[in-house]
């Protein structure tokens, strides 16, 4: 979101905030691709005891990040490229069209612009915009619009400066998913579903090489998963929370009696099929805006996206090939990382190779 000079850099800096926990990655830049210097995921809230989203503070945050920029040996004063991101119901993000403007007239007229499509009150808007392309029959341009409200940008900022960081680039955690699967995948024509699995939201975007740019957030993650054993299987958090690490959505062979998280009670709408009722609702409402239904790939990422079963129940249910997406594709990755490739670390990749 904040726009700064060019700074010539080495190395660089991704820091994904998210609700449960903090993921670092720290990057070298080379002449054709990064290579991974080192990373870290470290919890924000108690291990197997179970919390209220809405008791949660964010004065949690800054100590922790200080914590894991020591154990990766990096100097909060020594970071030339950093990169975090914001999310939530306060941050959007829309691609619109709109007739051609010359760059000094661009900026105060979309701000207009964005109150037609951006739900947060223009007087506490922070915009900021990307030309997309410009039509030559028509000569209208395709922006891509991201906004926040002004109290999310300085929460988030004095984050960064309570764990002793300059903010330098703020973006939006859909742009950042997003960016992490164009710089590490192979993609054809068509368009591709990207699903960001996290604690408490899933980060939805559509994104295809000539396709119309789409994101929204699903209010289901990895905690709903967690309550939908505890009430199946009459666990405590920590036991749930233990079975959905070791098992997912499948049965422990152990105890093959037990009924699937998929077989809950008719009056509790279990967690998937939640995601995949709000999926299919979703890609419903852009084959009619965008006028594209060239479905290739359900990719997931992010740290529920390990759950077991759940890519084979998504693919099933929407009649999509699903799978999980890891995003290391143009990273080199050292010996010691071969073995511990995590697609929670998609954000946090997507924001350390972001240049501009």
């Amino acid at each position: 979101m904040k726009k700064n000079k060019a700074v010539r850099f080495k190395e660089t800096v991704g820091i994904d905030i998210g609700t449960h926990s903090v993921k670092i990655v720290h990057l070298k830049k080379l002449h054709d691709g990064f290579k991974l210097l080192n990373y870290e995921v470290r919890p924000t809230v108690p291990q197997g005891v179970e919390y209220v989203l809405s008791d949660l503070r964010p004065e949690r945050y800054a100590p922790v990040i200080a914590e894991m920029l020591k154990t990766l040996r990096i100097s909060p004063k020594s970071i030339k490229h950093l990169v975090s991101s914001i999310g939530g119901d306060n941050t959007s993000i829309k691609q619109i069209k709109t007739i051609y403007l010359p760059d000094d007239e661009l900026e105060s007229a979309l701000f207009f612009e964005a109150k037609k499509h951006i739900p947060i009150s223009g007087s506490d808007m922070v915009l900021d915009y990307q030309v997309l392309s410009v039509e030559e029959k028509t000569n209208n341009m395709n922006i891509l619009l991201s906004a926040t409200s002004k109290d999310v940008l300085n929460q988030h900022t004095e984050i960064l400066a309570n764990a002793g960081l300059n903010s330098h680039i703020v973006d939006i955690d859909s742009l950042a998913v997003a960016n992490s699967f164009i710089m590490n995948a192979f993609t054809e024509e068509g368009v591709y579903v990207l699903l960001n699995l996290g604690a408490h939201r899933t980060n939805m975007i559509i994104w295809g090489p000539e396709a119309k740019f789409f994101a929204r957030d699903i209010p289901y993650g990895g905690y709903n998963f967690t309550m939908d054993i505890m009430r199946k299987r009459q666990l405590e958090w920590g036991a749930a929370e233990e079975h959905k690490f070791n098992f997912g959505m499948l049965d422990d062979p152990k105890n093959p009696t037990v009924q699937t998280i998929s077989m809950l009670d008719i009056s509790e709408k279990p967690t998937e099929e939640a995601i995949a009722e709000e999926l299919r609702r979703s890609l419903r409402f852009y084959v009619k805006e965008a006028g594209n239904s060239d479905f290739r790939k359900i990719l997931l990422t992010g740290g529920t996206a390990k759950l077991k079963g759940l890519p084979e129940y998504l693919q099933d249910k929407v009649n999509v090939p699903t799978e999980v997406f890891m995003p290391f594709t143009n990273v080199e990755m050292p010996e010691k990382f071969h073995d511990k490739k995590d697609p929670q670390l998609a954000l946090a990749l997507g924001l350390a190779m972001r240049m501009e």
